[in-house]
């Protein structure tokens, strides 16, 4: 089939093709509504993808994503934030989503991931390690565990728990209520749901 079509419309499908949720269909719609619309928006789109990488930093305490020439999350620096309640979420974008309820007023720690066996992710390759000194360091009073309702989620959330059991860490944990359907990650959770979920956290 690749033959039909020229073969720099095929490469851009095939690239297309490869982000995560983009079957062979929707790969080609977005590659051949690149080359309809005004070439302007292929430009923009091309400096936007070749900047990512060089303006995108890492939070070095929070893990949250900042911007090139921040040296640590606005959202952990920012003095009206509670720095003795944290949440921690296993991906970036689930800051997004718990920010937009305007109900959480502390801080965040991002996982980089959840526990998963099969795809090869263990608990040393999670930032937990930072995670427990943290609930030192800032004397965190009380730890939300917002990890993803999966398998994953709660493997993850059960494993911190007997970390900061272990290392007798003096930390109130809470879980987010159960207002989240299972199998559904925070990033695609409405906005009431999330602020149910966060009201109604629950002591471990």
């Amino acid at each position: 089939m690749s033959e039909l079509l020229p073969k720099a419309l095929t490469a851009v499908i095939e690239e297309l093709g490869r982000l995560p949720g983009v079957g062979a269909r929707t790969a080609e719609r977005y590659a051949y509504y690149l080359l309809r619309a005004d070439k302007r928006q292929s430009t923009s789109l091309a400096k936007r993808l070749a900047e990512l990488h060089d303006e995108v930093n890492t939070c070095p305490v929070t893990y949250a994503l900042i911007n090139a020439d921040e040296n640590i999350s606005p959202l952990y620096s920012d003095r009206n934030r509670n720095k003795q309640l944290v949440a921690v979420v296993e991906e970036p974008l689930d800051i997004v989503a718990l920010e937009r309820t305007g109900q959480f007023k502390g801080t965040y720690h991002v996982l980089g991931g959840a526990i998963s066996p099969l795809d090869g992710i263990g608990p040393e390759q999670l930032h937990i390690p930072e995670l427990l000194k943290r609930l030192k360091a800032d004397e965190v009073e009380e730890l939300i565990i917002a990890t993803n309702a999966s398998v994953e989620g709660e493997s993850t959330a059960l494993f911190i728990q007997r970390q900061i059991q272990d290392a007798k860490i003096d930390v109130k944990l809470s879980r987010l209520a159960r207002g989240i359907p299972v199998g559904v990650d925070l990033e695609y959770a409405d906005q009431i749901t999330l602020g149910h979920a966060l009201e109604g956290r629950r002591t471990l």
